[in-house]
């Protein structure tokens, strides 16, 4: 498909729902595969991700991104911390289909989530980004997310250890 009417294309993001558990699973599975965007080398299953898709449900905190007639990523944010003393603190987790970055669609999905978790109340968005993911982190600079420290080597995969790059954006 030619680029130039890729990026023209109508990116609309919406609520998630259940039916869209197996297209999101796809897109996890994909990042849990080939990249660092997910620290695990374990595969969800189909019972895990509709769990764990009707958590994000059950909370409002879960949208899709469609682009040219499909779902081309979406964005959840969840507790950061399980305490009752960082109950008003998220983080958030945005994934774009592999081969649909460049588009926009991450920056869409940011700005429904950001605008959700302001709608619900919460006071500050946390992102935890691998630190070599420099697509991410320009993504959350450029929402005004803010670099508070990178964690080094604290976790691992593909044989090597990760640093993680902490950033917060605060909403009210």
């Amino acid at each position: 498909m030619n680029p130039i009417y890729e990026r023209s294309r109508t990116v609309t993001v919406r609520p998630a729902q259940a039916g869209d558990v197996e297209v999101v699973r796809a897109i996890r599975n994909h990042a849990i595969e080939h990249s660092t965007a997910l620290w695990t080398q374990t595969l969800q299953s189909a019972d895990e991700a509709v769990g764990w898709l009707a958590a994000h449900l059950e909370r409002g905190s879960a949208f899709v991104a469609e682009a040219g007639g499909e779902v081309a990523g979406f964005a959840v944010y969840g507790p950061w911390r399980a305490l009752d003393g960082y109950r008003h603190t998220v983080e958030d987790s945005v994934y774009v289909r592999d081969g649909r970055h460049g588009l926009g669609i991450g920056s869409a999905l940011l700005t429904a989530l950001v605008d959700s978790a302001c709608e619900a109340g919460h006071h500050v968005v946390i992102a935890g980004i691998e630190a070599e993911n420099a697509a991410s982190i320009r993504l959350h600079e450029r929402f005004g997310f803010e670099h508070v420290g990178t964690v080094p080597e604290v976790g691992t995969k593909f044989g090597r250890w990760l640093d993680l790059t902490l950033m917060r954006l605060q909403l009210a």
